[in-house]
């Protein structure tokens, strides 16, 4: 599959996720991080695909960074993301770059993108999104 089908793809299906590469394609509907986690908990290898991403904030890209992905297309990125991203060299084109991303009502920043915002390293990032993950689901 070629990006631009990718890409097409996600859009026409309305997929939020779609991970490929030239033998395989993983998709999903699932809003946020979701996906991402279940990837990496599971110890799913996924470094050899490229993602095509339709939100893209802080949380996502630590999380694409500990899964290894070098090739990222996201609708919409985070200033943030992308900063972080560019800086582990992971190749990053977008439609629309935000100062932040937005919660899913619109009215606050994304609760998964401002528990990260300081961090820098991953593994503390990512305890950090598992924990934001447990309360915002009341575990």
């Amino acid at each position: 599959m070629k990006r631009d089908e990718a890409i097409a793809l996600l859009k026409k299906e309305a997929y939020t996720l779609l991970l490929y590469n030239d033998r395989d394609c993983h998709f999903s509907q699932t809003r946020g991080v979701a996906p991402l986690l279940s990837f990496l908990e599971k110890g799913q290898d996924v470094s050899s695909y490229c993602a095509i991403d339709k939100v893209v904030g802080k949380a996502a890209a630590f999380l694409y960074l500990a899964l290894g992905i070098k090739n990222l297309h996201a609708i919409t990125v985070s200033e943030s993301a992308l900063s972080l991203l560019s800086a582990h060299s992971v190749s990053v084109t977008y439609e629309a770059l935000v100062p932040r991303i937005l919660n899913r009502e619109g009215n606050g920043y994304c609760p998964m993108e401002s528990a990260v915002l300081c961090e820098t390293s991953i593994s503390s990032a990512i305890e950090r999104i598992k924990e934001t993950r447990a309360a915002l689901l009341g575990k």
